[in-house]
């Protein structure tokens, strides 16, 4: 009786259509989702080049995204590693072959190119470390060669039982003898190798039960050897003369068939029986490592591990303490939370930048909770709102075991080298290290230096350059002749679309369309772009420019700005991606011209320039807390002139990364009145993200001082000075900003920040006063002292709130007249009676309205240390009218911003500044007196 024929066809095409129902399961989970497949190829062989397309083919019929990658025949052994390690950075690609031989005119090192492959995409199975598990039997955490994978698949095509067999394997080739001797022994059967030096080999192949043959002669096994019903695998590929075909020969494998077929019980063709099996078998390697890959990665699921504090007292100083901690390495930590490697960009050992290609990754994944920390209303000294948004995130992640994310500001270097000193949290709740967080990070204040000061030296320079030369010498120094030829640029094209002037041929422009497009004709008066140093230098503030004999007597006023006060850290702030960012820096208004029109950033001709100075910037910044839980710090907009919260782009990211059941916490800059209004109406308002919660963070000390106490900055006396009444009478403050907070439809919980010195009827006082004011609940904390274990409580509070129903709604609609949304703000934050413009501020109002700017929201600056616009006014002031001296426009980063009063925008030095104590060690090379 012939033996039945296992076809490698038929076998092949269930295999196919097994795995298209599996990718399409993948794309049901993420509708982004494709497994990735690259065959990298070197030369041009025929052979290989017949091999790669019946794999690009059976790659395109079930899904794959496959590629051929081809590499000339002229590629080094160092190019060909190169390209290997790039798509082993890829994380698009789950699998990567690489065609053999190796077709170079170099001698290249094939077992050092195949172990190149990252093992976790080493579809073929090739590299030693798969090759070592599968022979220790770790069948599920390697990838099993496809000849031999295809090979069981069709011993199981027969119903016969591996297990208690006698098979033979004919061939020990790294590619099929090998892993098919583990994989058969590993399915229980009792296997014998044999090869070119075994003795009585006929004698061997008939004890065989089954029998696997790649020997690679043509036919070598014969019927005779072959015991009777055995299961042959005949993996061989030989070329025989055959006179009959039209190419004078034809494949044979290497069991003679014609007798094999009459001992056997199955038996494979050649061809037609093990070949299209590994081919789908390639493919379904490739399948289970998207799969893998896919239950790896998949979002909110995170295999983090947290740092134990060793706490101490009395608490140490906030760098003892950063110091007694060593962070995780943060490739570890993005690992962690499920970033990939080619997402991050390592900054040493404890920062990394991450790509903003995550975004397009996650954009089907749902979000997690949002959480908004802000405060009452301050002392000088601060309350507490990084310490306890540091503290909270410890409490969710270290504690609760919840995936939890920080999103906070980037200090500037100005406060920690002049008087505030760092802003990294404080005490056990911080981010570390804090020499790092403190002191440059990753380069974007500087980055936004340079922007920021390129903007006023093309300004200077435009309207020098316009004042000494014709239109007509204007207009060839912009439009140059290159090559015997002018051409504008596509930045200059844009500038004559705005003009209404289509046309892109300079030559063909006339006088006057000339003069329009190479005269901006700034008003040096209305010019509202500063220059900025991140330095407290209170110099700066008013300076004159010019005086150089070169600049022709070309002198005007100006000042520095901090640079964190620049519209451009701001624009960092609120863009919502790298295409955002550039029209937002384009619209950036610097000046107006005679004529009454604003003068942009575009007009200038420097929108592009700007956005390569800050195309790292845009990538947020990763660090961790002392508890090992995941920050982003990104961005560090001024509170007053700007919207003093973090980036979008940070807090979208992370509320991707936690999952639906994780949680954001970021901080609103000063008080709620400020920069939690700014939160909502600006920030929330652009990036479309709605908050669940947010957390008011009292003290005991404030409210004393808001209820009648001294106003002076003295810690100690506010903290000991005993008085009930008065602490009551302050929690109108407090009830005040739980109102403001209500206005948007969104749960309070008010965190008592705790100090060693409050009794517990002073906070249990603010508590009941807190819940009595409408807050969803009022929780004390001791973070500072205890880290994440202190604001327990408080994440259990947060966490409550963040399932409790919501209405957010934006205080004011964006259409209502520039007066009537400062009012609003004034009279339902501040409780205002009602507003004063005064006559710039009347101006710029009409300005602006004419302008098409009318339709932006507003940012207030204001004093950060009254509900009012005077600094001494505690508690809840009222019956004031609140005067705007002044209104400008931050029109790239899309809002106005009324001046109440007046306020630097460059600190000053005091008479000790903090740099008194900050030194470096030549020895350890670690930086002292940081606080």
């Amino acid at each position: 009786m012939s033996a039945q024929i296992l076809s490698g066809k038929e076998v092949s095409a269930q295999v196919r259509e097994r795995l298209k129902k599996d990718v399409e399961q993948m794309k049901l989970q993420d509708p982004n989702f494709r497994p990735g497949l690259v065959v990298l190829q070197v030369g041009d062989r025929d052979d290989s080049n017949l091999y790669i397309s019946m794999k690009l083919k059976a790659a395109a019929e079930i899904g794959i995204n496959a590629t051929h990658m081809r590499l000339p025949k002229t590629a080094t052994e160092e190019e060909i590693l190169h390209s290997i390690t790039e798509v082993n950075e890829n994380s698009s690609v789950h699998g990567l072959i690489v065609q053999l031989p190796l077709d170079s005119i170099h001698k290249i090192d094939t077992e050092k190119v195949t172990n190149a492959v990252a093992p976790e995409k080493d579809v073929d199975g090739l590299t030693s470390i798969n090759a070592g598990k599968l022979s220790r039997g770790d069948l599920g955490d390697c990838f099993i060669p496809c000849t031999p994978n295809g090979c069981m698949e069709l011993i199981k095509q027969t119903g016969v039982s591996v297990a208690g067999k006698r098979a033979v394997v004919l061939g020990r080739s790294k590619i099929v003898g090998a892993p098919m001797h583990d994989l058969l022994l590993w399915n229980h059967a009792t296997v014998t190798t044999c090869h070119s030096k075994t003795a009585d080999l006929a004698g061997e192949v008939s004890k065989a039960d089954i029998l696997v043959v790649g020997i690679g002669k043509a036919e070598m096994v014969k019927g005779e050897w072959i015991k009777k019903g055995a299961v042959v695998i005949d993996c061989g590929i030989n070329h025989i003369p055959d006179e009959t075909k039209a190419s004078g020969k034809r494949v044979v494998g290497d069991v003679h068939y014609a007798s094999a077929t009459e001992q056997a019980g199955y038996i494979t063709p050649v061809p037609g029986g093990v070949g299209p099996m590994t081919v789908a078998m390639l493919m379904a390697n490739t399948v289970l490592s998207a799969k893998r890959f896919l239950e790896t990665h998949q979002p909110g699921k995170w295999n983090i591990s947290y740092t134990k504090l060793n706490l101490q007292k009395p608490v140490p100083s906030d760098i003892v303490i950063s110091r007694s901690c060593v962070p995780k390495p943060v490739d570890r930590l993005a690992k962690e939370v499920g970033l990939l490697s080619d997402e991050v960009e390592l900054y040493g050992k404890t920062k990394a930048k991450v790509q903003l290609n995550i975004v397009k990754r996650l954009q089907a994944q749902p979000d997690g909770k949002y959480v908004v920390v802000t405060g009452i209303t301050p002392t000088p000294l601060g309350e507490g709102k990084s310490t306890t948004t540091i503290g909270l995130v410890q409490a969710l992640g270290a504690h609760m075991k919840l995936n939890v994310f920080a999103c906070v500001r980037q200090p500037s270097q100005g406060p920690t080298f002049g008087i505030k000193g760092g802003a990294a949290g404080g005490g056990y709740s911080q981010v570390i290290p804090m020499e790092e967080f403190n002191l440059h990070l990753t380069g974007d204040i500087h980055a936004i230096t340079a922007a920021n000061n390129l903007v006023a030296a093309a300004i200077d320079a435009r309207m020098f350059h316009e004042s000494t030369q014709s239109d007509k010498a204007l207009y060839n120094r912009l439009v140059p002749l290159s090559g015997g030829q002018r051409k504008f640029s596509p930045i200059q094209l844009n500038r004559l679309k705005k003009l209404g002037i289509e046309k892109t041929d300079p030559s063909a422009l006339t006088e006057e369309e000339i003069t329009r497009f190479a005269r901006l004709d700034m008003d040096p008066s209305s010019v509202t772009w500063q220059r900025v140093l991140d330095t407290n230098d209170r110099f700066l503030r008013k300076i004159t420019i010019g005086q150089s004999p070169t600049e022709k007597g070309y002198t005007r006023e100006a000042q520095f700005d901090i640079t964190v006060a620049s519209e451009i850290m701001a624009v960092l702030a609120l863009t919502s991606s790298l295409e955002d960012m550039r029209q937002r820096l384009a619209k950036m208004v610097v000046a107006t011209s005679r004529n009454g029109e604003p003068i942009t950033t575009e007009d200038l001709g420097v929108s592009g320039a700007l956005t390569v100075l800050m195309k790292d910037a845009i990538k947020p910044n990763l660090m961790q807390t002392l508890e090992g839980t995941p920050v982003f710090v990104h961005a560090g907009p001024f509170a007053n002139i700007a919207h003093g919260n973090s980036s979008i782009l940070a807090d979208k990211i992370a509320l991707k990364l936690v999952g639906p059941e994780g949680f954001v916490v970021t901080e609103a800059g000063f008080g709620a009145d400020i920069g939690m209004e700014k939160f909502f109406n600006i920030k929330c308002r652009y990036s479309g993200l709605r908050p669940h919660v947010v957390v008011l963070v009292a003290t005991v000390r404030a409210l004393k001082m808001h209820g009648g106490g001294p106003t002076v900055n003295l810690q100690d006396f506010l903290s000991y000075l005993r008085n009930l009444e008065l602490l009551e009478n302050g929690c109108s403050n407090m009830r005040k900003q739980i109102e403001n907070a209500k206005h948007f439809g969104v749960p309070v919980v008010v965190a008592v920040n705790g100090f060693k010195t409050d009794t517990e009827a002073e906070l249990d006082l603010v508590c009941r006063m807190a819940k009595a004011a409408g807050a969803f609940d009022a929780v004390r904390c001791s973070h500072w002292a205890e880290g994440g274990a202190g604001a327990v409580a408080l994440g259990q509070a947060v966490q409550r709130a963040s399932e409790a129903p919501s209405n957010f709604k934006f205080l004011y609609d964006l259409e209502l007249p520039i007066a009537d949304k400062i009012r609003i703000i004034a009279q339902k934050i501040y409780g205002a009676d009602d507003i004063e413009l005064l006559p710039e501020a009347q101006h710029k109002v009409e300005l602006y309205t004419k302008q098409g700017f009318g339709g932006l929201p507003i940012c207030m600056a204001k004093t950060h240390l009254s509900l009012s616009h005077e600094a001494d006014k505690k508690g809840v002031p009222t019956g004031f009218i609140l005067p705007i001296r002044d209104i400008r426009a931050s029109v790239g980063a899309g809002f106005l911003f009324p001046l109440v009063g007046t306020m630097p925008t460059i600190p000053g030095l005091p008479t000790r500044p903090c740099f008194y104590d900050i030194d470096l060690d030549p020895e350890t090379e670690q930086v002292n007196g940081l606080f």
